[in-house]
C-alpha cells in the first residue's frame, strides 16, 4: 500500500501527460497521413494557444476566454495552411519543411514580442484546476479528467472520420492525393478541414497542459511538439489510434523514470526510444508499409 501511494502520483501525472501529448500527436499524424507533411509549428500553435487564454482571461470571463481561444486557435491552424502551406503544395517536399520551420520561429517571435520573454502565468480554470484527493494522493483534478476527455476525443474523431462524407474524403486523400483530386473531391476544403481538427485538439490539449504546468513561455511548445511527434511515429505516422497509444506509453514511462529519481534522463528517454523504435520497426507499432506506386 505504501508503494502505490509513493508512486501512484507518477504514474497518474504519466496517464495525464500522456493524454495532452495524444491530442497534440494526433494533429501530426493527421496532417502527415493527407500531405506527407509534418507540421513544424504545430508546438508553436499550442503555445499560441495557452497565451490566447492568458491575455484574454485578464480581460474577460473564463466561460467567454476558453471558447474564445479555441475559437481563435482553429482560425491560427487554418490560416498557418492557407498561407504557408497551400501555395506550396505542388513544390518539392523540402520547401514546405522549411516554411513549416518559418512559421514556427514566427510564431515564436510573435510570443517573445508579446511577452518580452516573461513567462506568463496562467489562470486558474474553475473547477478542473481545484485538488482532489485519490488513495491518499493529492493531486489536481485536470490530471484525472484528462485521459478520460482524451478517450472521448478520439472515439469521436474515429467515429467522424469513417462515417461522415468529410471523413472519407479524408481517407481518401490520405491514400491517393493525385487520384482524390480526379474523383473530384474537393482537396482545399479536405487539408483545412485537417488542420481545423488538429489545431481544435492543440487548443484542448493546452488547456489541460497549461492548468498542470502553469508557466507558458515562447519556447515552451517545443518540447510537448517534439514528444508528441514522436509519439505520433512511434504508434506509426497516419495512424490515430497508433500516435494516441504512443503518446501514452510515452507520457507513462518518461513519469516512472522521474519517479524513480531519474529526472534528467526523462526527455532523453523519449528519444532514445524513438531511434529503438526506428532501428527495430521503422513504420512504427501500427505503421502500414510503404509501396511505391508504378
Amino acid at each position: 500500500m505504501d508503494w502505490i501511494s509513493r508512486n501512484l502520483p507518477y504514474l497518474m501525472a504519466g496517464i495525464s501527460v500522456g493524454g495532452q501529448y495524444a491530442l497534440i500527436a494526433i494533429g501530426y499524424t493527421m496532417v502527415y497521413g493527407i500531405l506527407r507533411l509534418i507540421n513544424f509549428a504545430h508546438g508553436d500553435i499550442f503555445m499560441v494557444a495557452g497565451l490566447i487564454l492568458v491575455y484574454s482571461a485578464t480581460v474577460l470571463p473564463m466561460y467567454i476566454a476558453i471558447p474564445l481561444m479555441i475559437i481563435a486557435t482553429v482560425f491560427i491552424g487554418f490560416m498557418v495552411e492557407r498561407v504557408a502551406y497551400k501555395p506550396l503544395r505542388s513544390a518539392p517536399r523540402m520547401s514546405i519543411m522549411i516554411s513549416a520551420i518559418g512559421v514556427s520561429y514566427l510564431l515564436q517571435n510573435l510570443a517573445l514580442y508579446v511577452t518580452g520573454g516573461l513567462s506568463q502565468q496562467y489562470p486558474a480554470i474553475p473547477w478542473i484546476s481545484d485538488t482532489i484527493t485519490i488513495f491518499g494522493t493529492t493531486t489536481k483534478r485536470v490530471t484525472v479528467i484528462t485521459p478520460f476527455l482524451t478517450i472521448i476525443l478520439v472515439v469521436i474523431l474515429v467515429l467522424l472520420i469513417k462515417y461522415t462524407k468529410i471523413g472519407m474524403a479524408m481517407r481518401a486523400a490520405s491514400r491517393d492525393f493525385e487520384t482524390s483530386q480526379l474523383m473530384g473531391i474537393k482537396i482545399n476544403s479536405v487539408v483545412s478541414m485537417t488542420f481545423i481538427i488538429g489545431t481544435f485538439l492543440a487548443a484542448i490539449g493546452s488547456l489541460l497542459f497549461f492548468t498542470n504546468y502553469t508557466g507558458v513561455t515562447p519556447t515552451v511548445g517545443a518540447m510537448p511538439g517534439l514528444k508528441a511527434f514522436v509519439a505520433a511515429v512511434f504508434g506509426g505516422i497516419g495512424s490515430i489510434p497508433g500516435a494516441v497509444i504512443g503518446a501514452f506509453i510515452i507520457g507513462i514511462c518518461e513519469n516512472i523514470i522521474k519517479g524513480l529519481g531519474w529526472t534528467t534522463f526523462s526527455d532523453a528517454f523519449t528519444f532514445a526510444l524513438l531511434i529503438i523504435i526506428l532501428i527495430a520497426k521503422p513504420t512504427g507499432l501500427f505503421g502500414e508499409k510503404a509501396t511505391d506506386k508504378v
